[in-house]
């Protein structure tokens, strides 16, 4: 469990804050707007109505107490820029901000975030590569690499992981095998591959895609 504070309470403000306490974190919420915040307070440990581009308000959170400061502000740039730096001035262990281009990512980067992430470019990238690639379930990008989800080939079937010698032709590590929503992770050299599962595998996406070719 952490303590967590996230400021700015649009749809992907809510939609974290949701899971986040779904997994059991202690999670404050700010926006300037208190209406944006009632259908949250129930589930919060705690809620403030206020502007955090001024320091004295942030400074009335204790920010040095929470384990992660993430800034979910994407339709004004210049106040996420202000409120980043600011909560590394006062002391925040980590901070994790939204951006919505490459510019301003380099400009948060530069004024104290530890991150920042791309939340509608994220999920738009995955579901080209969703809609491009017949064959792959779910993806994630890794820089030059990526996590796939697909089906076994045809000549896998009934072989197992170590006869197929799948790491040393394929350039390719299986990260788990996913069957009617259930996740086996780091499946054994032994596991034989079954047509009624999907494969979570990692690998530079030239490697992946010469596998996608031929399903």
């Amino acid at each position: 469990m952490k303590s967590i504070l996230i400021i700015g309470m649009g749809r992907f403000g809510q939609h974290l804050c949701r899971k986040l306490m779904e997994l059991e974190n202690e999670v404050m919420i700010v926006d300037q707007k208190e209406e944006t915040l009632e259908e949250l307070l129930p589930y919060v440990t705690n809620a403030k109505v206020g502007d955090c581009t001024k320091v004295e308000v942030l400074k009335s959170f204790g920010i040095r107490n929470f384990d992660v400061c993430i800034v979910c502000i994407g339709t004004n740039f210049q106040s996420s820029l202000e409120i980043t730096s600011s909560l590394k001035e006062l002391g925040a262990k980590r901070v994790i901000s939204k951006a919505t281009r490459d510019v301003h990512a380099k400009f948060l980067l530069r004024n104290g975030a530890d991150e920042v992430i791309y939340p509608d470019r994220d999920i738009a990238e995955r579901l080209a590569v969703r809609v491009t690639a017949n064959h792959v379930f779910d993806y994630i990008e890794m820089g030059d690499y990526g996590i796939y989800e697909i089906p076994p080939l045809k000549e896998w079937l009934g072989k197992s992981i170590k006869e197929v010698n799948f790491r040393v032709k394929y350039h390719v590590s299986i990260l788990g095998t996913k069957k009617n929503g259930e996740t086996n992770l780091l499946p054994p050299a032994e596991h034989t591959f079954r047509e009624d599962e999907h494969l979570m595998v990692i690998g530079q996406k030239k490697d992946v895609e010469f596998i996608l070719k031929h399903l």
